[in-house]
């Protein structure tokens, strides 16, 4: 069954993985997904990446959109959503691959979005259920922001896990700060979209639609620190401070930041 979506561009940023990038774009042709556009956001790869991403063009209708140096996360956001022509887009890093049941849930948000012009972002991974979920309808709950909950995690509305967009995204929210951590540019977007009160849509199954891919030949680019998942009594101790001292300076930034 063909799944054609004729008003959204499925934009991958990439770095030095194009073995992964190769396995994202096979996976939704076997999907038999196809889109109004594909932009490859590349952030300065090796030679040997670029040299087989140019490569996938012969394969794939693909754009890649380049840099000549690694400029961060922010950038290349940027400039691949600023290489988007379409109404919509389906924002994947390079690193994930989408499921067999994917094309009808995002048939599903695409509904959605079309249908009311308040949803601004529609999710469909996280490492974490959103902390409020409001149940809407055909599996997805509406994200509820709390000012008095205090569970950090409620900061994260929005993520740079795949999701779908309006490809106004940035004239509403403002652009990717470049030049700093990939992490810091993600939360700094996240405290943006609750400070212009964003609107979005959360898949409850959302380890279901897409999976992350990390192979040895290539790992991950983003580091994370083991110390969250230590069951040791002193580390759990401390991760309790932490987060509330996390819960305070997020709520600050989200009041005062600009």
């Amino acid at each position: 069954m063909q799944h054609h979506f004729p008003d959204t561009t499925l934009l991958i940023t990439h770095y030095n993985r194009s073995g992964s990038l190769e396995r994202l774009l096979a996976s939704f042709q076997e999907l038999h997904c196809r889109f109004a556009d594909i932009v490859v956001s590349d952030d300065g790869s090796k030679p040997e990446h670029l040299e087989k991403v140019i490569a996938l063009k012969q394969r794939y209708p693909i754009r890649v959109v380049t840099t000549p140096v690694n400029r961060g996360l922010g950038n290349n956001i940027n400039k691949g959503q600023d290489a988007v022509r379409s109404e919509y887009t389906l924002y994947v890093q390079e690193d994930f691959q989408p499921s067999d049941i994917f094309p009808e849930h995002f048939q599903d948000a695409l509904s959605f979005m079309r249908e009311d012009p308040k949803w601004d972002i529609v999710r469909f991974y996280a490492y974490f259920a959103y902390p409020t979920l409001k149940p809407f309808k055909s599996g997805f709950s509406e994200m509820v922001y709390r000012f008095w909950d205090m569970n950090h995690l409620k900061f994260y509305y929005y993520s740079d896990h795949p999701h779908l967009r309006r490809s106004t995204f940035l004239q509403k929210f403002g652009r990717y700060p470049e030049g700093i951590k990939g992490d810091l540019t993600e939360y700094k977007m996240a405290v943006s979209f609750l400070q212009k009160k964003g609107k979005g849509l959360f898949f409850n199954d959302f380890t279901k639609l897409f999976f992350q891919k990390n192979s040895s030949d290539e790992p991950s680019t983003m580091a994370r620190a083991n110390w969250k998942l230590s069951e040791n009594p002193l580390v759990k101790l401390s991760r309790l401070a932490y987060l509330r001292y996390r819960w305070l300076k997020n709520t600050l930034d989200l009041v005062f930041m600009k």
